[in-house]
C-alpha cells in the first residue's frame, strides 16, 4: 500500500498565480512522487479576490486537488488547520510562488519517509544552496535573523523561514498544535519546539529564486519574529516542552 502525502499551499489573494502553480506542482508530483498517494491542499486564509472560486475550479478538474477555507488570515493558522484535517503519513507545504525549485521535493520527502527524520526543511543558507535575485537587504536580514535564533537557542538549523518543509505525521500531531504564532513566525516556533524535544530535523540546500511580487513586509515581519523569539526564550519554549512531555 502506498504511503500518503499532502502538500499544502497556504494562499492569500493569489488569484493570479494559483492555477499555474497548482498545475505545475501536480504535474511534478505525478512524474516524480507517484509512489505516494498524494494530494495538493490549497489553504485559503481570508482571500477576498477570485482565489476561492479558482480553488473550487481546480478541485473539480482534479480530485487530487483539495482546498480548505479559513476566514481568518495567517499562514501558520492555515497550515495548522490543513495539517490537523489531514490523515496523510507525511504533510508538507510550500509557498505558492514556487520560489524553491521543486527538484528538492523528492529528497525532502525521502528524509522524512526513508531516513527517519521528523522534519525536513529547505535551506537557502546551508552550503550548496543557490539563491538568485535576492536583494542585499533581504539577504542581510535573513542571515542576521539566523544568527540571532541560533545564538539564543543553540539551534542546529540555519534557515527557519524557507517556505519548503515536510513533516512526519507524528511531528505534525505532536508539535504543530503547540505553536502559538499563527503568522510567519510559525515556522521558527515549530522548529525550535521540535528540536528541543528530540525531534530530528534535516536541512537540505535548495535552489531558490526571489519572487519580485512577494507580499512579505520585511521590517514588520522581522519585528514580529524577534518578539516571538523573546516569548519562547522567556517561558514559551518551556511551556511547550512540558506539554509534549505530558503527552508522551
Amino acid at each position: 500500500m502506498k504511503k500518503t502525502l499532502d502538500v499544502v499551499i497556504p494562499v492569500l489573494n493569489e488569484a493570479r498565480a494559483l492555477a499555474d502553480s497548482v498545475n505545475a506542482l501536480a504535474a511534478f508530483l505525478s512524474n516524480n512522487l507517484n509512489d505516494y498517494e498524494w494530494a495538493v491542499v490549497v489553504a485559503d486564509n481570508g482571500s477576498t479576490d477570485a482565489t476561492p472560486s479558482i480553488c473550487q475550479s481546480l478541485s473539480e478538474q482534479d480530485s487530487r486537488v483539495r482546498h480548505v477555507r479559513l476566514e481568518q488570515r495567517g499562514r501558520g493558522r492555515a497550515l495548522k488547520r490543513a495539517w490537523a484535517e489531514s490523515n496523510a503519513d507525511i504533510v508538507a507545504y510550500m509557498d505558492v510562488d514556487l520560489s524553491t525549485d521543486l527538484s528538492a521535493l523528492p529528497q525532502t520527502i525521502a528524509a522524512v519517509d526513508g531516513e527517519g527524520y521528523d522534519i525536513a526543511i529547505g535551506s537557502r543558507l546551508k552550503r550548496g544552496a543557490q539563491v538568485m535575485g535576492r536583494s542585499f537587504k533581504r539577504e542581510l536580514i535573513s542571515r542576521s535573523y539566523s544568527l540571532i535564533f541560533r545564538a539564543m537557542f543553540l539551534a542546529g538549523f540555519q534557515d527557519a523561514q524557507c517556505g519548503f518543509k515536510a513533516v512526519s505525521r507524528r511531528a505534525a500531531d505532536d508539535v504543530a498544535p503547540l505553536v502559538v504564532d499563527n503568522g510567519w513566525f510559525f515556522d521558527t516556533e515549530m522548529l525550535l519546539i521540535a528540536e528541543k524535544n528530540g525531534y530530528r530535523i534535516k536541512e537540505i540546500p535548495v535552489k531558490w529564486t526571489d519572487d519580485p511580487d512577494s507580499r512579505v513586509k520585511i521590517i514588520s515581519t522581522a519585528w514580529e519574529d524577534i518578539k516571538g523569539l523573546l516569548r519562547l526564550r522567556f517561558g514559551g519554549l518551556r511551556q511547550a516542552s512540558r506539554e509534549i512531555a505530558r503527552n508522551r
